[in-house]
C-alpha cells in the first residue's frame, strides 16, 4: 500500500513549486479571459494598462500596472493587441529585450498584410523573441473551460527554448500545443481562424450542385410527367418521396467519389511509373477532402433510413394499402405470396442495413478521437477493406432495388433512365477498375512503385 501511494505521488506534478509570472498586455475580451485562466492554473499574473486604475471586469487576484514596470516583473510577455496599435511597443524595446513575446492577433482578412502579424512584431522589436500562439482560441473557449471548442493551440517561433516555454503554459492551461515550426509558418496561422470551413467548401458545393440536380430530375419524372401524360397530381412527392429517392441516390455517389481519386492516382502511377512527381492539382486538392465527402454521404445515407422509417406513416400508403386490400375483397380473390419479390425485398433490405452499418463505422473511425487510438494499418483496413465493402453493399442495395427498371420501357420517362440507374454509374465504374487493380498482374508494379521502384529513375531527381 505505501509502495503504491509512493508512485501515485511521484508520477503527481509538484504542485508546491510556483509558477513564473506571466505578463499580458492589454485589457481587452481575450486579454482578460486569458489572464483569469492563467490564473486559474496557477500562475500569477500582472496587467500591463495604459490605466493602472484597477477595473472590476479584471481579475481580482491580477496587478495592473503600467507597461514598463509590467514587463520587468515577467518573462513572458502576452501581446493582446491588435497590429495597428503595436507602435506602443517600441519605446519599450529596451525593457522587452531578451523576453518572451507571445503575438496572439488576428487579422480581419487571410493574408491583409504582406508578412504576418508576429513578423511585423520581431521586426519592430529585434531583440526579443517573438512566438505566435493562442491566435486559434476564442475568448469564450477560454471562459467556458474548453469544452465546447477545439483544444488545440497552433504555436510557431524561431528560438526553441522560448517556444517551449509558451507550449509549456498552453498545456498547463489544458490545451494541446501544435509545433509549427518557425515563424515563417505565422501567417498561416493567422490565416485559419478566419477561414470558414475550408475543405468543406468543395465537397459542400458539390454536394449541394448534385443534389440540386437529382432532385429536379426526380421532379421532372416524376411529378411534371405524371401530371402532363397520366393527368395525376403527385406534387406531394416533394415532401417525402422525391427527397428519399435524392438522399441514397448521393450517398452511394459521394461515397464512390471518396474512393475514385484513389483509382486515378493507382492509374497515374502506373502510366508515370514512378510515385515521386506530384499528382495535378485538383486530385491533390481531391484527395485531401476524401473525409468530408464521406462524411457527408453518411448524412445522406441517414436521412435515408430516416425517411424509409416514417414512409408507413404517410397517407398515400395507407390510401395505397387500403385499395390493395379492397381490390382483393370485390374481386373476391387473394393475391399469392410472391417468393421472388419476397426474396428480392428482404436481400435489398439487408444489404441496406449491412451498408449502413459499415457506413457508420467509417464515419466513426474518421473522428480524430478514434483516428488517434488505432495505428496506421488498423485505420487503413477500416477505411479501404471496410469501405470498399460498404461500396458494394450499398450498390448491390441499389441494383437489387432498382435493378428491375433497366428492361423495363416504362422506366424510360421522355426517353430518360430511372435515377438510380444513373446512381449506379459511378461506383459501378469505380469497382470495376478496383476489380482490375487487384489482379496480380497489375498489382504487383503498383505496390513497387509504391515501394520506391521507378520505371524510369530520372523524376526523382
Amino acid at each position: 500500500m505505501n509502495k503504491n501511494s509512493s508512485n501515485v505521488m511521484a508520477l503527481a506534478p509538484n504542485t508546491s513549486n510556483k509558477r513564473e509570472t506571466v505578463c499580458i498586455f492589454g485589457t481587452g475580451d481575450f486579454g482578460r479571459a486569458l489572464g483569469h485562466k492563467l490564473i486559474q492554473s496557477g500562475y500569477p499574473v500582472v496587467y500591463g494598462s495604459r490605466s493602472t486604475q484597477i477595473s472590476n471586469l479584471i481579475p481580482k487576484d491580477a496587478e495592473v500596472l503600467g507597461h514598463a514596470e509590467a514587463a520587468q516583473k515577467a518573462a513572458i510577455i502576452i501581446i493582446a493587441v491588435q497590429r495597428q496599435h503595436y507602435n506602443f511597443l517600441t519605446p519599450l524595446a529596451e525593457v522587452l529585450h531578451g523576453k518572451v513575446l507571445v503575438d496572439i492577433s488576428n487579422n480581419l482578412k487571410v493574408n491583409q498584410y504582406p508578412e504576418s502579424n508576429a513578423e511585423y512584431l520581431a521586426q519592430l522589436l529585434p531583440g526579443s523573441k517573438v512566438v505566435k500562439g493562442f491566435n486559434t482560441v476564442s475568448a469564450w473557449a477560454l471562459q467556458s473551460g474548453t469544452l465546447d471548442a477545439s483544444r488545440q493551440v497552433f504555436v510557431c517561433g524561431d528560438d526553441l527554448e522560448a517556444k517551449q516555454m509558451v507550449m509549456n503554459i498552453v498545456r498547463a492551461l489544458g490545451l494541446t500545443p501544435l509545433d509549427k515550426g518557425s515563424l515563417l509558418a505565422a501567417q498561416e496561422i493567422e490565416n485559419y481562424p478566419l477561414q470558414l470551413f475550408p475543405m468543406w467548401k468543395f465537397p459542400m458545393f458539390l454536394s449541394l450542385g448534385l443534389t440540386a440536380f437529382f432532385f429536379f430530375y426526380c421532379l421532372a419524372l416524376d411529378v411534371i410527367y405524371t401530371y402532363i401524360y397520366e393527368n395525376n397530381d403527385f406534387s406531394f412527392f416533394i415532401a417525402i418521396t422525391i427527397p428519399n429517392r435524392v438522399c441514397p441516390v448521393m450517398a452511394l455517389v459521394l461515397l464512390a467519389l471518396v474512393y475514385l481519386p484513389g483509382i486515378f492516382a493507382a492509374i497515374i502511377q502506373l502510366h508515370r511509373g514512378t510515385k515521386y512527381r506530384r499528382f495535378p492539382d485538383w486530385l491533390d486538392k481531391w484527395m485531401l477532402c476524401r473525409k468530408q465527402l464521406g462524411l457527408i454521404a453518411l448524412a445522406f445515407a441517414s436521412l435515408h433510413a430516416v425517411f424509409t422509417l416514417v414512409t408507413p406513416l404517410r397517407a398515400f400508403i395507407s390510401w395505397r394499402t387500403s385499395k390493395g386490400i379492397i381490390s382483393q375483397a370485390l374481386n373476391n380473390k387473394t393475391e399469392p405470396l410472391n417468393h421472388t419479390n419476397a426474396w428480392l425485398s428482404d436481400s435489398y433490405l439487408a444489404l441496406g442495413i449491412l451498408g449502413y452499418f459499415l457506413f457508420v463505422l467509417l464515419g466513426i473511425t474518421s473522428l480524430p478521437s478514434v483516428s488517434n487510438n488505432v495505428n496506421w494499418r488498423e485505420f487503413r483496413f477500416v477505411q479501404s477493406k471496410l469501405g470498399y465493402l460498404a461500396l458494394i453493399l450499398c450498390t448491390a442495395h441499389t441494383l437489387v432495388y432498382g435493378g428491375k427498371w433497366f428492361l423495363s420501357p416504362s422506366a424510360y420517362k421522355w426517353y430518360l433512365p430511372n435515377i438510380y440507374m444513373l446512381s449506379l454509374v459511378v461506383p459501378c465504374a469505380v469497382l470495376v477498375v478496383k476489380f482490375v487493380l487487384i489482379f496480380p498482374c497489375v498489382d504487383k508494379p503498383l505496390t513497387q512503385i509504391r515501394q520506391g521502384w521507378e520505371r524510369n529513375p530520372k523524376y526523382s531527381k
